[in-house]
C-alpha cells in the first residue's frame, strides 16, 4: 500500500460500517473492513437453515429515508429490490387505512376519509394528534413518553390499540409506556405528516445481506478496498504512529479507525484503548429490547390480503407475506417487537400461538406447516426511551470514530440511522485527511 494514499480501518461489516467504507472508497481512500462473521450485514443479515434463506428480522424503510436508497443506487442496486407501497395500515377485520397519492396533508386527510373501520371520533383523534405535533414542531418535551403523548391528545382506545401502539413498537422497538415521544414524532413527521412519496413503505424483496452489504462489498473490491470476513478485532491500542488493532494480520498502524459494531461490542473495543472508559461505560449501560421473528411456511395457496398486515390480540404485531415480496409462496414472517410475556414462552408454544393468531386474523383454518423457524435477537436495538444517552460519532481519541444505529440521531435504531452514521463518519474522516 502506498504511503501517500490514506488508509482507514473499519471494524464491522454491517450497514453502518459498509456505508462508511463505500463513501470513503468512492473518494479514493483505501479502506479495510474487518468482520468477525462470514456473513455480511451485522444485525441485518440473511440466515440459512434447512435449505431456507430468511432474514434475522424484518426491516422497513420509508421514502423519506434517502441515504440508504442513495447508496443502493451508488453500489449498483436495482430499484426492483425494494417493494414500494403506499403507506398502508391494514388490520384484517378491524382497520384499513391507505394514504392517497396526493401532497401532504391531503394524502392523510383523504386516506382518513376513505379508511374503513374508523369512527368519526377516531378520525378526529388522529387529526388532533397530528395538529398537536405540528404545533410542537414535531419536537415534544424530551421527557415525554409515547403513552403520555397519546393521553395528552385524547387518543381513542381503537386508535391506540390498532395504530399508535403497533407503530410505536414497530418503529422504536420499545413499549409505548417507556418509548420516547420525541423520536416517535420524528418518525411520524417523515411518514404520516410527509407527502405520498416520502411516506411510501419500502420493503426489501431480497435478503438483507443481498440488499446492500453484498453490492457494497463488490463496490469496494473494484476500488482497491479490502474486506476481511472471519477476522475479529479484539482490541485497539493507540500510539504515536496510529492505532494498532489486535487481530489485524497486517499489524500496521491506522491513522483512522471506525468502530461500526453492535454497541455491546463497541464498548469493549473502546475500553481496550485505555482512554475511553467513560464513553465505554455509557454505551455498555444502554438498555436493549429484543425482536422475535416467527417464520411459518404454509406452502402454495396461502396469501395475506396485503404484503404487510397488522395483527391484533398478540403475541405478534405484524405479519409479512414473503411470497409477495420475492420469496417462496406461503412463507409468512410474523414479528414480535420489544419485550413482553412472549419472552417466557417456549418456541413451540410461540409458533402455535402465532399460527392461531393468523387464523383468527384471516378468518379461516390454515394448512399444516411445512417448516417453521423462530429467530430471537435478544439485543436487537437499544430501548428508545426519553432522555437516553446516544453517543456522538467522535470519541475522546482523535481518529477513532463510532458508527451504528445507536449513535446520536433524531431517528430510532433503523437501517437508515446506521447508514447515516457511517456516512457522517466518512465525512469527518475526509475532513481530517484533507487538513
Amino acid at each position: 500500500m502506498s504511503a501517500s494514499v490514506p488508509a482507514v480501518a473499519v471494524i464491522g461489516a454491517g450497514y453502518a460500517g459498509l456505508a462508511c467504507a463505500v463513501e470513503l472508497a468512492r473518494r479514493g481512500v483505501h479502506v479495510t473492513v474487518f468482520e468477525r462473521s462470514h456473513t455480511l450485514g451485522g444485525r441485518a443479515r440473511v440466515v440459512r437453515k434447512d435449505g431456507w434463506e430468511v432474514d434475522n428480522g424484518q426491516h422497513i424503510l420509508i421514502g423519506a429515508y434517502t441515504e440508504l436508497t442513495r447508496l443502493l443506487r451508488l453500489t449498483g442496486g436495482s430499484p426492483k429490490q425494494l417493494e414500494r407501497l403506499p403507506l398502508t395500515l391494514h388490520v384484517p377485520g378491524h382497520l384499513h387505512l391507505r394514504a392517497a397519492s396526493l401532497p401532504a396533508p391531503l394524502h392523510l386527510a383523504v386516506g382518513l376519509l376513505l379508511a374503513r373501520g374508523l369512527s368519526g371520533a377516531d378520525r378526529l383523534a388522529m387529526l388532533r394528534l397530528m395538529r398537536w405535533l405540528k404545533a410542537q414542531s414535531f419536537a415534544p418535551d424530551p421527557s415525554m413518553t409515547v403513552a403520555d403523548m397519546l393521553l395528552a391528545t385524547a387518543q381513542t382506545p381503537k386508535l391506540t390499540e390498532l395504530v399508535w401502539v403497533p407503530l410505536c413498537v414497530a418503529a422504536l422497538n420499545t413499549p409505548a409506556e417507556s418509548a420516547s415521544a420525541r423520536v416517535f414524532a420524528a418518525v411520524l413527521r417523515d411518514s404520516l405528516a410527509s407527502g405520498a412519496a416520502a411516506s411510501e413503505l419500502l420493503i426489501p424483496r431480497v435478503d438483507l445481506s443481498e440488499l446492500f452489504p453484498v453490492p457494497a462489498a463488490r463496490f469496494l473490491a473494484t476500488r482497491r478496498g479490502t474486506l476481511r470476513t472471519g477476522n475479529a478485532i479484539d482490541a485497539i491500542t493507540p500510539g504515536d504512529a496510529g492505532f494498532m488493532l489486535e487481530g489485524d494480520p497486517g499489524r500496521r498502524p491506522w491513522s483512522q479507525v471506525v468502530v461500526a459494531t453492535a454497541p455491546y461490542h463497541a464498548a469493549a473495543l473502546l475500553a481496550s484503548t485505555g482512554a475511553c472508559e467513560r464513553l465505554a461505560a455509557q454505551i455498555e449501560a444502554l438498555p436493549h429490547e429484543p425482536i422475535v421473528t416467527v417464520y411459518l411456511a404454509f406452502g402454495e395457496g396461502v396469501r395475506l390480503p396485503e404484503a404487510m398486515i397488522g395483527l391484533a390480540g398478540g403475541p405478534a404485531q405484524w405479519a409479512f407475506d414473503r411470497g409477495q415480496l420475492g420469496g417462496r409462496e406461503g412463507l409468512l414472517a410474523c414479528v414480535i417487537s420489544a419485550s413482553g410475556p412472549h419472552e417466557a414462552m417456549p418456541r413451540d408454544e410461540l409458533i402455535l400461538a402465532t399460527h392461531r393468531q393468523l387464523e383468527t386474523a384471516l378468518g379461516r383454518r390454515l394448512p399444516a406447516l411445512s417448516w417453521s423457524q423462530v429467530i430471537v435477537e435478544k439485543r436487537a436495538t437499544f430501548a428508545c426511551r426519553p432522555g437516553l444517552f446516544r453517543p456522538d460519532i467522535r470519541t475522546p481519541l482523535p481518529g477513532l470514530w463510532l458508527a451504528g444505529d445507536y449513535v446520536e440521531s433524531p431517528y430510532p435504531a433503523t437501517l437508515e440511522t446506521a447508514v447515516r452514521s457511517g456516512v457522517a463518519c466518512a465525512t469527518g474522516i475526509l475532513a481530517r485527511l484533507e487538513r
